[in-house]
């Protein structure tokens, strides 16, 4: 049966904030030379789906140059059909009303069924599976779920099933769950099925999770079980901490990037090939190509033409593509946007860690800082934790914790 998978990929992710002030959500770069949305395109070209729409809204831009015609995934063959969808008439004010606006397109696609998906989460996934299990038990729709900690099933959508799998009752963020099953936001929707599902229900503001599902309760409705890695890397403390859990030695790494069976392709830029100084001491990190390193790295993720100075010094911390940090300079619990420039001796990550941010206390309160794209701090320079440095601002002086410019 023919699959057309549909990526929604124009939320803003507010709870990035400065990191998604110029770009969606999904376009914002991971583990150094990708892009959050290419874990989602290569499960699609690994499962051999080529047919495939993707939502866009915020920002398009640099999602929209990333992806092109799809040729890195392998979506540019002649049997293959890549498709950017963006709002013509109205802006999508939800993530089933974005989908209710292409109904023309799904019935254009001679598909048969159709499988939603987030562009914004980190995993590997074989949808061939959760196909293969929809069309077995005659699921009108089926919902990939994973068991969660019960302590954190507040946070999610919570499926409770039959022994057959069959979803008896939907509750979103319980205080006191029956269940640890998690929805994923991974949907499998016969076609005629998801087309009169949305024709039937009030478009402004619909919602998949709030919406959609609940409504369909009671019907042929299933869930799908993935055992396997799986993270939304939509806050700050979550995107900084899955990028450092992929610089754990080979036997402790959740999300095996070197398998060759299931590779994650990328739009990659042609540079060359990394370069260590003599005097450059690495540790458990991720070097991008294109970087330089004369100084020491420690526990951290380095973006494409990263430039680290002698005597600097970077540990936990994102350092995306372009930046330099010149000679002498100390960053420590940091997420740094692309082409900022870092001056001599400057210092990043010092200071009292219990101030949270002043104006997002729910975004920035452990000790990290966040500086947007091109900012540049001068030499001496010191901004101390919890603090928000927006894209293009020059830092002078000190900074104090909690402070955002």
């Amino acid at each position: 049966m023919k699959t057309l998978a549909l990526i929604l990929a124009g939320g803003r992710g507010s709870r990035l904030d400065i990191l998604s002030e110029h770009r969606v959500k999904p376009a914002v770069p991971f583990a150094g030379k990708y892009r959050i949305i290419d874990f989602t395109l290569s499960n699609c070209s690994n499962s051999g789906i080529y047919h495939i729409g993707i939502l866009t809204q915020y920002h398009p831009l640099s999602l929209n140059e990333h992806i092109g015609v799809g040729k890195p995934w392998d979506l540019d063959r002649r049997d293959t059909k890549l498709t950017l969808l963006q709002p013509y008439k109205e802006w999508y004010t939800g993530t089933a009303d974005s989908v209710a606006q292409n109904i023309e397109y799904i019935k254009r696609s001679g598909a048969e069924r159709v499988l939603v998906l987030s562009g914004d989460h980190v995993y590997k996934m074989d949808y061939r599976k959760m196909l293969a299990e929809h069309e077995k038990k005659g699921a009108k729709l089926t919902i990939a779920v994973q068991e969660v900690p019960w302590e954190e099933t507040h946070r999610f959508g919570i499926m409770s099933t039959d022994a057959n799998g069959r979803v008896t009752r939907f509750r979103e963020k319980p205080e006191d769950a029956d269940s640890n099953l998690a929805s994923m936001g991974i949907y499998v929707f016969e076609k005629d099925f998801l087309i009169s599902t949305l024709q039937s229900l009030e478009r402004e503001g619909l919602d998949f999770g709030k919406h959609v599902v609940p409504s369909l309760i009671g019907d042929e409705v299933y869930t799908h079980l993935f055992d396997g890695y799986w993270k939304d890397v939509g806050t700050y403390q979550a995107y900084l901490e899955a990028n450092l859990e992929l610089t754990n030695t080979v036997d402790k790494i959740p999300l095996d990037m070197y398998d060759r069976s299931w590779r994650i392709f990328t739009k990659s830029e042609e540079l060359p090939s990394v370069k260590i100084g003599s005097k450059a001491s690495i540790n458990q990190a991720l070097i991008s190509n294109g970087s330089i390193v004369a100084g020491n790295v420690e526990r951290s993720v380095l973006g494409p033409g990263v430039v680290v100075h002698p005597r600097a010094s970077i540990k936990r911390s994102v350092v995306m593509n372009d930046t330099v940090v010149e000679a002498g300079a100390l960053i420590e619990d940091a997420i740094i946007d692309k082409n900022v420039h870092v001056g001599e001796n400057a210092r990043i990550g010092t200071g009292d860690a219990s101030v949270p941010n002043e104006e997002r206390p729910d975004l920035l309160s452990s000790g990290l800082n966040v500086l947007g794209k091109g900012a540049h701090i001068e030499a001496s320079a010191i901004i101390e934790r919890n603090c928000r440095i927006f894209s293009r601002r020059t830092v002078k002086g000190r900074i104090t914790s909690g402070s955002t410019l």
